[in-house]
């Protein structure tokens, strides 16, 4: 059957004004508190109140060396993931609406332009233009911006299946190229640092700096695997969007997020989950947390109500790309020491840049509730 919107997005047709979830907002907020210093304050509690519990979370906030996981790994595939679930209420809402397919399509790859740009900004300021062999290219905006395009022409082209057999399709075989083809002077399968494929297309592909000398995460081959995380996402968006019940919608979230976690679980047995190599068991473990999470706060916050203690995430959720680039660009934690060392300079001294991370942080949700006062909402 030919691929067109009237066929292949029933979706579209059953709820013609897809509506705003207040929960998406709230968990993308939460995902860029631990990015703009939540995490960071979290990190800092860690072997300073004597408590074990505490001690164990903050260490979950650092990221391992190779091999393994942590919950701070989790943060970025969560924020793609939420890409592509954002990405199916705008495709469908500007569809419903009768904009064309064309006009879609140039609009996001106009935007994954302004990210690419920013992200190698925001990499390598400040940027000497005239050396751009000493220029980082990899970056996070710039993979967001990349798997939102492409998943925006899946989205359109494709139904959820198809979508559902790519993604996965895409994951084993990065799998298998990963596994099966050698790298010269290391052979194949080898998923050490040194020896990997992907450090190794990187070393001979990528322009530019690598961020570890040899290597870069957020460099060339990775981009696959990670753009999984958005074709997933809209999956999720889909379900989100149909009209069936809000208890059929959990259902169908838990069941993938539960499948997705499993799986990862299970191929980890074969491929090391690996953050730094977005190895296809990390993809699918993340991937089965994101369908897990947008869960809960789906029937938390949209379907029972409970939408008041949710604000201070919309806040940040709302303005998520001003947040990334001002905590870049802006010393919040100067500021904070200029406005509260005088308070908690009186603690025991290990203290002093816990209470100056709050601090920062303070500072940038304020400015963020300006803006949210003032109904500015800066997008790409």
């Amino acid at each position: 059957m030919e691929a067109t919107s009237a066929t292949i997005k029933p979706e579209i047709k059953e709820s013609s004004k897809p509506t705003r979830l207040a929960s998406i907002d709230a968990l993308r907020g939460f995902d860029m508190l631990m990015i703009s210093g939540g995490g960071a304050f979290i990190f800092l509690l860690g072997g300073k109140t004597g408590i074990s519990f505490i001690d164990a979370v903050s260490a979950q906030f650092e990221h391992p060396e190779w091999h393994g996981f942590t919950f701070f790994d989790f943060i970025f595939p969560l924020f793609l993931f939420l890409a592509g679930t954002s990405l199916t209420f705008s495709i469908s809402g500007g569809l419903a609406k009768g904009i064309a397919q064309s006009e879609i399509r140039s609009k996001i790859f106009k935007r994954m332009l302004i990210l690419i740009a920013l992200g190698i900004l925001d990499k390598n300021a400040p940027m000497d233009i005239f050396d751009p062999a000493h220029i980082r290219y990899g970056s996070v905006l710039g993979r967001i911006g990349l798997a939102t395009f492409i998943a925006a022409v899946l989205y359109i082209k494709f139904n959820w299946t198809q979508r559902l057999y790519i993604g996965i399709g895409i994951l084993v075989l990065y799998y298998m190229a990963l596994i099966l083809i050698p790298v010269p002077g290391f052979g194949s399968g080898d998923l050490s640092f040194e020896g990997n494929l992907v450090g190794w297309v990187d070393r001979n592909f990528m322009p530019g700096k690598l961020k570890q000398g040899t290597y870069d995460e957020l460099a060339l081959i990775t981009q696959f695997p990670s753009l999984c995380l958005t074709i997933f996402g809209t999956l999720a968006g889909d379900i989100l969007i149909r009209m069936i019940s809000a208890e059929d919608k959990l259902k169908r979230l838990l069941a993938l997020g539960l499948t997705g976690i499993i799986a990862g679980l299970l191929w980890n047995g074969l491929i090391p989950i690996n953050k730094h190599l977005w190895s296809s068991s990390f993809i699918m473990l993340t991937s089965g947390m994101a369908f897990i999470i947008l869960s809960i706060f789906y029937w938390v916050i949209d379907v029972k109500g409970f939408k008041k203690w949710s604000f201070f995430f919309r806040v940040i959720g709302m303005n998520s790309l001003v947040i990334y680039l001002t905590v870049r660009f802006v010393d919040f934690n100067a500021s904070s020491k200029l406005l509260f060392e005088g308070i908690y300079k009186h603690s025991p001294e290990q203290w002093h840049e816990v209470f100056n991370a709050l601090g920062g942080f303070v500072l940038v949700w304020l400015f963020l509730y300006f803006l949210y006062r003032h109904k500015i909402f800066v997008k790409v």
